[in-house]
C-alpha cells in the first residue's frame, strides 16, 4: 500500500492496496496476494481481467485510429457495434447514442426525453417519476431521479423536483396474506396516483431500473409489475425509461434485463458490462419513435460530449459483446448463478443474520438483519458492511458490501456479480471466503449467528 498519495480518493485516508496486473476472475497487488474478483468492481468486469481476444481487439485498434471526433467522423467500431446492440435490443428500440459512461447515459435519456416532447409541441412536460431506494448516477440529472438518499443529501438544493414512488421489495413490504402478484400490482399502482396528483400533461417519463442494483441490494421484480408499470406508461402517454447500467448486457443471464419481463421500454440505458471496463463507455438506445420526432423536427440532440462514440472505446466493447456470444456465457451466467445462489443459501441456512439472499444469473444481494424473524436490521452504527469488505480483502476476496438498503439509513446488503465465466471452483471459493468474511465480521461487532461454525477458521 502506498501511504503517501496525491489522488483525490473516494474515501480520504483510506490506505488501497496497489492493484498492478489481473488474471482472469482475480486481480494481484503489488505484493503478490491474489484477490478473485466477485464483484467486477462494480458490476464491471464481465470478462474478468486481461482478456486476450479485448486486448488483442484494442491493440489494433490503437495502431489504427484511437479516436476520431463524431462531429466530423463516424468510425466501424461504433457503427458496428451499435448494429449489435440494436440486433439484440427489445423490438421498436433502433437507435444508439454511445457515451463514456452510465451517468452520462442516464443524463442523456433525461434530456432527450425532455427535448421529445418539446419537439412534439408539449413543452409543459418537465417532470420524472422515480423510485426511492434506487440509484441512477452522480450527474444532477441523473442524481435528481435517484432515489439513494444518502448519495442526495447535501446536493439536494441542486437537485430538480422529482417524485418518487416505492420500490419493488417484497422482502421488506408484501402484506400477510398478499401474493407476490398482488403485491406487485399494489406498489405499481402508486405510479398512477403520482401522476394523477403531478397532471399526466406535466410528466416526462417514469425512470426505473429493471433490477435495482447497488443501492438496495439486487431487487427483483414480482411476476406482472412491469407489465402495470407499462399499461400506465401508454395510458398516460409518458416514457418507460429502464436504467440498465448496472443489470444490463448479459448480467442476469440475457442481454437486456428487461428481456426476462418481455418488457418494451421507450428508452434504455446501459454501460459497465457493455465493455468490461476495458474501456469506459456508456449508450443510450431509444425507440425509432424518438428519434424520429427529433429527425423530423430540429434535427439535432441538444447534446453531446469530447469522448461520444469513441473509437476505442466502442472497438473494446464490440470485441466484449462478441466474446459473450462466441463463448457461450449467457448460458453460464444462467447456470452457475444458480449454482452460486444455491450454494450461498446452503452456507448462510439458519444464519440469524441472513434476512434475504435474492438475484438473478451472476447478479445477487444478501440481506443482512439483526433478526431473521423480525427483519430487524443492524445498528447502521456497527457499520457491518464496511468490517465485511475489510474481512473478505484479507481473505483475498472483493465483494461489494453496502449499507442504507431499505432507507438510505438502516438496512445493509452484499452484492455479488462475478466474470460471466466463473466455474464451480470459483464458487467454491467465492462461498467460502464470503462464509469465513461474515463468520469474522459478526464476532468483531459481538454477534454470533444460531449456525455459525467457521467464524475462527
Amino acid at each position: 500500500m502506498r501511504q503517501k498519495t496525491s489522488i483525490f480518493h473516494r474515501v480520504i485516508g483510506d490506505p488501497l492496496p496497489v492493484a498492478v496486473r489481473g488474471e482472469g476472475a482475480y486481480i494481484i497487488d503489488s505484493t503478490g496476494k491474489r484477490y478473485l474478483d466477485a464483484c467486477g468492481g462494480a458490476a464491471v468486469s464481465c470478462l474478468g481481467h486481461s482478456h486476450p481476444k479485448v486486448i488483442a481487439a484494442m491493440q489494433q485498434q490503437a495502431q489504427t485510429l484511437p479516436f476520431a471526433h463524431t462531429s466530423f467522423f463516424t468510425s466501424e467500431p461504433s457503427e458496428d457495434l451499435a448494429d449489435l446492440l440494436v440486433e439484440r435490443a427489445p423490438v421498436g428500440i433502433d437507435h444508439v447514442y454511445f457515451l463514456s459512461g452510465g451517468s452520462e447515459a442516464m443524463e442523456a435519456a433525461l434530456k432527450l426525453a425532455r427535448q421529445y416532447y418539446v419537439e412534439k409541441g408539449q413543452p409543459k412536460r418537465s417532470q420524472f417519476i422515480a423510485r426511492r431506494q434506487s440509484y441512477h448516477g452522480n450527474t444532477l440529472g441523473a442524481l435528481s431521479v435517484s432515489g439513494n438518499q444518502r448519495r442526495r443529501d447535501q446536493f439536494e438544493p441542486l437537485l430538480m423536483d422529482v417524485e418518487h414512488i416505492s420500490p419493488c421489495y417484497p422482502y421488506r413490504d408484501q402484506r400477510p396474506h398478499e401474493s407476490a402478484e398482488e403485491y406487485g400490482l399494489r406498489v405499481a399502482n402508486e405510479l398512477q396516483s403520482s401522476i394523477e396528483k403531478i397532471g399526466a400533461e406535466n410528466v416526462i417519463g417514469f425512470v426505473a431500473e429493471p433490477i435495482v442494483g447497488a443501492t438496495a441490494g439486487v431487487l427483483v421484480p414480482t411476476p406482472g409489475y412491469f407489465k402495470r408499470i407499462r399499461e400506465i406508461c401508454d395510458a398516460n402517454d409518458i416514457l418507460l425509461i429502464l436504467d440498465e447500467v448496472m443489470c444490463g448486457m448479459g448480467r442476469t443471464g440475457t442481454y437486456f434485463a428487461c428481456e426476462h419481463e418481455n418488457l418494451r421500454p421507450d428508452i434504455i440505458t446501459v454501460a459497465k458490462g457493455l465493455a468490461g471496463g476495458y474501456q469506459p463507455l456508456g449508450a443510450m438506445l431509444c425507440s425509432d419513435e424518438i428519434f424520429d420526432t427529433v429527425r423530423s423536427g430540429s434535427g439535432l440532440f441538444q447534446h453531446g460530449h469530447t469522448y461520444v462514440g469513441h473509437t476505442m472505446a466502442c472497438a473494446a466493447a464490440l470485441a466484449v459483446q462478441r466474446t459473450i456470444e462466441e463463448e457461450g456465457l449467457l448460458n453460464n451466467i444462467r447456470t452457475i448463478g444458480n449454482v452460486l445462489q444455491r450454494n450461498i443459501k446452503d452456507r448462510f441456512a439458519g444464519y440469524d443474520n441472513i434476512g434475504d439472499i435474492r438475484g438473478r444469473g451472476l447478479f445477487i444481494g444478501i440481506e443482512l438483519v439483526a433478526d431473521r424473524k423480525t427483519k430487524t436490521p443492524l445498528n447502521p452504527a456497527l457499520a457491518i458492511h464496511k468490517i465485511i469488505k475489510r474481512q473478505a480483502m484479507s481473505l483475498g476476496l472483493a465483494c461489494y458490501p453496502s449499507g442504507g438498503t431499505i432507507d438510505g439509513v438502516n438496512g445493509n446488503h452484499i452484492l455479488l456479480a462475478p466474470p460471466y465465466f466463473i466455474d464451480h471452483d470459483h464458487v467454491t471459493e467465492i462461498v467460502t471466503k464470503l462464509g469465513y468474511a461474515v463468520d469474522r465480521s459478526l464476532e468483531e461487532i459481538g454477534v454470533i449467528s444460531c449456525l455459525q461454525v467457521s467464524c475462527n477458521a
